[in-house]
């Protein structure tokens, strides 16, 4: 008996450390009589941007074709070792057609359909988005080009699950997904985090305008890649603030107080983090308004600025009207106190018409300044919000009124990071894959209630 109890330990540790296709096998095996979906995100760390070291010489690795060529032979080992229904790759090497050439057999040959997207400027490396023949067919696939410093780029597919998981009541119910893959900017100064959160909003935008443009039934949303930002971090609470959820975090039951309990990257500065995600929204799944979320997320970024030059409440203030010699804040100072925080006044900050969006809810007046307890309220402490979101809460309740479709949506069954290490929160000295570990999630179709119209 303790010799079973040992063996059976010794399992499951076994199914947390490997594979997808383990995870959702061992799934079947408690009786699951529908499959799962599994989907992976890696960032595979492009020759181009990868250190090697070579008679006492740091050099790149795309200048020894045996080092890159191995390499990439053994990730595409191990992800066709997987084979995820959905495979999104970070950081590939567009540039080197045979590179290209080799993901593509491999992975079409294991009956992937496959789609790479370079990033602009002719960048060097981009995005692979590979899906599974048997499990989806590909009803349109869309790319996304910010235009923006960074030269960042994302790719947008809309599938149907090839066999339907479940019975819908209504057999014309097609049961569809929407999938993105991307890889944001990273932060190498403030100046770069309103670009890298509007690189998210212009994802949601173009998710949101092709839901409006195919009429779309209620569809769940998967966001995978790349993300550059821990769970502290403005594009993390942009993206809950939109209803979605970290699907590892799910998985585990971890809070945001979790954060350190698990990394993916070692970047270029030493620092291990968390920052590769598969974001969830399912379609009963609550969301702001889009633009309310991106209005909240540019005043906590910009009070977070006044915070860490150690501003107090009453400092911020001062600090804002600084030039007026008033005891007011009119909008040329909040201009100029944006400017001076990085948040506008170059290429990729804030637009003019943005700017006056945040100003007009701070001003609800509109006498053209705000007083001391106006800031407090309306811009430290963002009252407004709360009937903001009264407005929003009444206008997404009137729109799932009107539904009478049933939808498809996913539970979070497993995930898994390898090496199994960072799921402890440290980096494996031997692991030489990528500077990113390989997150792959394993998801459970499940149909979700439908909504009455009202009588």
């Amino acid at each position: 008996m303790r010799k079973e109890r040992k063996t059976s330990k010794m399992m499951k540790g076994r199914v947390s450390r490997i594979g997808s296709f383990a995870i959702a096998s061992s799934l079947s095996m408690k009786g699951r009589q529908q499959p799962c979906i599994t989907c992976t995100t890696f960032n595979i760390l492009a020759p181009i941007y990868k250190r090697v070291y070579f008679n006492d010489q740091t050099s790149r690795e795309s200048e020894y074709r045996a080092y890159w060529l191995a390499r990439n032979q053994k990730i595409l080992d191990s992800l066709l070792h997987e084979r995820s229904s959905i495979i999104c790759l970070q950081e590939f090497w567009v540039g080197n057609e045979e590179l290209v050439n080799m993901y593509e057999k491999k992975l079409g040959d294991a009956g992937y359909v496959n789609f790479n997207l370079g990033r602009t400027n002719n960048r060097g490396d981009g995005l692979l988005t590979a899906i599974r023949k048997d499990y989806f067919n590909v009803i349109n696939y869309r790319e996304l080009h910010f235009n923006d410093c960074g030269d960042r780029v994302a790719q947008l597919l809309h599938v149907e699950l090839a066999s339907p998981f479940f019975k819908c009541r209504n057999s014309n119910t097609r049961q569809e997904i929407l999938i993105v893959n991307t890889h944001l900017l990273f932060p190498h100064d403030s100046s770069l985090c309103v670009v890298r959160l509007h690189q998210v909003y212009k994802i949601l935008q173009y998710v949101e305008a092709y839901q409006k443009e195919y009429n779309l039934n209620p569809t769940p949303i998967l966001l995978c890649g790349d993300w550059n930002g821990s769970k502290r971090g403005h594009v993390y609470k942009f993206l809950r603030s939109q209803g979605f959820v970290s699907s590892y975090d799910t998985a585990h039951r971890y809070t945001d107080a979790d954060a350190h309990k698990w990394v993916s990257h070692l970047n270029h500065r030493g620092n291990i983090c968390g920052v590769d995600f598969i974001w969830l929204l399912n379609p009963n799944g609550y969301r702001k308004l889009l633009k309310t979320s991106w209005i909240e997320a540019v005043f906590a970024m910009f009070k977070n600025l006044l915070r860490r030059t150690s501003l107090t409440e009453e400092d911020a203030f001062a600090f804002l009207k600084a030039d007026n010699g008033g005891d007011c804040i009119t909008y040329l100072d909040f201009c100029e106190a944006l400017r001076q925080l990085n948040l506008s006044g170059h290429r990729y900050g804030l637009s003019d018409e943005e700017t006056k969006d945040l100003w007009d809810l701070a001003d609800i007046e509109r006498n053209g300044f705000l007083d001391y307890k106006e800031f407090q309220q309306r811009i430290w402490n963002l009252v407004w919000l709360e009937r903001r979101e009264e407005i929003d809460n009444g206008i997404q309740d009137d729109v799932v009124k009107g539904r009478q479709e049933q939808a498809i949506g996913f539970s979070v069954e497993n995930a898994v990071l390898f090496p199994p290490e960072v799921e402890k929160g440290q980096w494996p000295e031997n692991y030489s894959l990528s500077d990113h570990a390989r997150l792959t999630v394993v998801f459970s179709p499940i149909g979700m209630p439908c909504s009455q119209t009202n009588s």
